[in-house]
Formats: C-alpha cells, structure tokens, sequence
C-alpha cells in the first residue's frame, strides 16, 4: 500500500488544473456524467499506467535520448493544440449528432503524452525509489489510478453541474473557450 505522503502529493499533483481536469470538466457540462463514464475511466487506466512506467526508469531513458524527447513533446503539444482547437470551435448550445466525449481508448492513449502526467509520475517516483521496481511500478500505478478515479469524477460532475448556469449560446461559447484558452496553454507547457 502507497504511503501517505505520496498519496498527498499524486492527489494535489492530479487534482490541480491540466489537460485532464479542463477536458473533463468541458466534456462534463456538455455531456453529462453518463456519457463521459469511458473517458473518466480511461484516464483513471491510462494514468496509471503511465505512473507505473516511471518505475521502470523512463526519466532517465528520455534525458539520455533528448531526440526522443523532443519528438515526444512534439506530438503531446500537437495533439493538445488539435484539442483545443476542438473545444474553441464547439458550440454545446447546437450540438451535432456526431459530437462525443472522449472513448475509453482515447482516453487512456492520451496519457501517453500528457505532459503534466508524467511531470507528476517522475516526481512521484521518488517516493518510492527506495522500493524493487515492480513494487515502485504498483505503487505509482495504484495511488494514480486510484486518487485520479475520484479527481476524475469531481471534474466531470463540478461540469455538469456548471451547464445549468450555461444557459445560452454566449454563456457556452465563453465558458468552452476559457477551457479551449487553458488547455491551449498546457502545449507551450509542454516545451518547460
């Protein structure tokens, strides 16, 4: 079982705004919970999996291969701004039959190049350096599964709650680009 202190600091770590809560929060308010379920579940999977990883030293493959980082960067700060793009141009107040949260397998594949994520699951990894890697590795990935299931359902939920003071195209538009803007953010970020 994960110690106290590197729950705290995965809970703060994960709770706190990035890619994760302002999609899920925008995915909450335009869709509701139900229709969101496979995304909460897939970035509950996908980051736990990612924190697993860390335990098996990716931190020092990726400083080892700065091309490798590089290229990594490359496509999470792609693949952020094509997000954001999604989300400036979305108008919740007229939505199209085709529009939909997030799958599970987006989702999880997401992680991959979440950025804050991995920021999050290398620092936590020195929590836990002083563990067998496939005790490192079960520990990241149970504390960061586990506390992210519950941040996930937060977001999503405070989102849902929100569009019932969305109550015009204006009030939509607004409150999808300040989320669009946000998360626009995380892709300069990501170069830090």
């Amino acid at each position: 079982m994960p110690d106290t202190a590197l729950l705290l600091f995965v809970f703060f770590g994960l709770f706190s705004p990035g890619p994760n809560v302002i999609l899920l929060t925008a995915s909450g308010a335009r869709f509701g919970l139900g229709p969101t379920m496979p995304h909460i579940l897939g970035v509950a999977i996908g980051v736990g999996i990612t924190a697993g990883i860390t335990g098996l030293g990716i931190g020092a493959l990726l400083d080892a291969l700065p091309a490798l980082k590089l290229g990594l960067q490359i496509i999470a700060s792609v693949w952020i701004i094509y997000m954001a793009w999604n989300l400036w141009n979305a108008n919740p107040a007229t939505q199209k039959a085709t529009d939909k949260p997030f799958t599970f397998v987006e989702a999880v594949l997401f992680q991959w190049v979440n950025p804050k994520v991995w920021a999050v699951a290398f620092s936590a990894s020195t929590f836990v350096a002083d563990l067998s890697i496939p005790t490192q590795m079960a520990h990241l990935a149970i504390a960061f599964s586990g506390i992210n299931l519950g941040v996930c359902f937060f977001w999503t939920s405070a989102g849902h709650l929100l569009s019932y003071l969305l109550q015009n195209e204006t009030a939509w538009r607004t409150f999808m680009r300040i989320m669009a803007f946000a998360l626009g953010v995380f892709a300069i970020m990501v170069f830090l």
